[in-house]
């Protein structure tokens, strides 16, 4: 059957070849995106096929097919958008100087858009009802309307930096969006390129659902937010990268809400398992990594918070400001280490005081490494918490289960 799909994919190569660009070469879930004029010729022998001057055995390929490709280029107070033939009956373009506007009606095949180019004065908001990919290529543009990336698509989004490359979104200092990258959807970050994000008007980046780091993800920095530099809808899972979140963020590091529908996949959880998350966090009553409950009228709990598991990669983050936490959960947390190559790392500095928000003149809260209001259990890792602020304090828990690791806090 898959030497069949291959077949089938050479047919198309060579029906297709003047109508695209790219075509993928399918493995599972796992797909490489491969120029067609660096496949034009794809030999098979017994021991596989090859692609690009990559072997394939045959019984590892899925399926190979044919890629759509928009690009969108940005040159200071403009922008130029290239769309193939066989997509132009699908997707209409508005512009407005550099502020781009992209309406896919395509309910049945997944395109890809690749973004570059600088300017100072765009945006892209992109509107459709099927998964898609957005290649960042170099790509460097501040809004001055809104959002610099506003991706209305509720279903998969694939966000590829570039391999090699550096990203840079900025949104504007007012308007209604959420934050200077917004996706509606399931986002997931792959490609070992940078990004640079800096959200004036609220988050820096969010989506209302899952935000998901693949291993392959480079790294991402959060230069400044307004509020949270990452605001994550459903569940947050990182299993690789990079993320640095500057002292410039008022709001918390990382904020993951549990949706108001129980059956949701992984609702609420914050899952580490690889990769390395820094954030220095400045403000007071602010958080490094917290996840809540979902809200309904009148602030009412709709859907508890998930558990927090960290099971892998290095977790570095400094609670400089006053009533602050390292990390804080209404839930469980679990602090594990699944393989030896990839070990857990935690290090908590609480460098902040007692709170002094008017909104804390009640309850007036220490800065604290870990607070966990269910129960804490520690299973592997390295975890250590320094106590640098005036009465700061470790990790408090409510109920504390420690059956292997090493934990160097103090503990209430």
């Amino acid at each position: 059957m898959k030497k069949q799909l291959i077949l089938l994919g050479m047919a198309m190569l060579g029906i297709s070849a003047q109508a695209q660009q790219y075509m993928r070469v399918w493995q599972g879930e796992e797909s490489q995106r491969i120029a067609l004029t660096d496949a034009q010729s794809m030999p098979v022998s017994a021991s596989g096929i090859t692609i690009a001057g990559k072997q394939y055995a045959l019984n590892s390929i899925d399926s190979i097919t044919m890629v759509k490709t928009v690009t969108i280029q940005w040159n200071g107070a403009s922008a130029s958008v290239v769309i193939p033939d066989a997509a132009k009956k699908d997707i209409t373009v508005t512009a407005n100087g550099g502020d781009v506007v992209i309406t896919n009606n395509n309910v049945s095949e997944e395109m890809e858009f690749v973004l570059s180019g600088q300017s100072t004065n765009g945006s892209l908001t992109y509107n459709g009802q099927y998964k898609c990919k957005f290649h960042l290529n170099g790509l460097n543009l501040t809004s001055t309307t809104g959002g610099a990336l506003d991706i209305q698509c509720g279903k998969r989004i694939d966000l590829i930096l570039a391999d090699g490359t550096e990203n840079k979104l900025t949104d504007a200092k007012s308007g209604s969006q959420k934050a200077a990258l917004y996706c509606k959807g399931h986002l997931e970050v792959q490609g070992g390129g940078t990004l640079n994000v800096t959200g004036n008007c609220k988050h820096a980046i969010s989506t209302n659902e899952y935000l998901l780091l693949k291993k392959s993800t480079g790294t991402i920095n959060i230069l400044a937010a307004a509020s949270d530099a990452l605001h994550v809808g459903q569940y947050f899972q990182m299993n690789g990268g990079t993320i640095n979140i500057d002292e410039k963020t008022q709001g918390d590091g990382l904020q993951v809400d549990a949706t108001d529908e129980a059956t949701d996949e992984l609702n609420g959880q914050i899952i580490i398992k690889g990769g390395t998350f820094n954030a220095t966090i400045s403000h007071e009553d602010c958080k490094g990594i917290k996840n809540g409950a979902s809200e309904g009228k009148n602030g009412a709990k709709v859907q508890p918070a998930g558990l927090i598991t960290i099971s892998g990669g290095t977790v570095t983050i400094n609670a400089s400001g006053n009533g602050s936490r390292g990390i804080q959960t209404e839930a469980d947390m679990l602090i594990t280490e699944t393989s030896a190559s990839t070990p857990t790392n935690i290090t908590i500095t609480a460098a902040g005081g007692l709170c002094t928000l008017d909104d804390c003149s009640d309850d007036p809260h220490r800065c604290m490494g870990i607070k966990v209001d269910g129960t804490l259990t520690v299973s592997g890792g390295v975890t250590t918490v320094y106590n640098t602020g005036k009465k700061s304090r470790g990790i408090k828990a409510g109920t504390y289960n420690k059956t292997g690791g090493t934990v160097n806090a103090t503990i209430a």
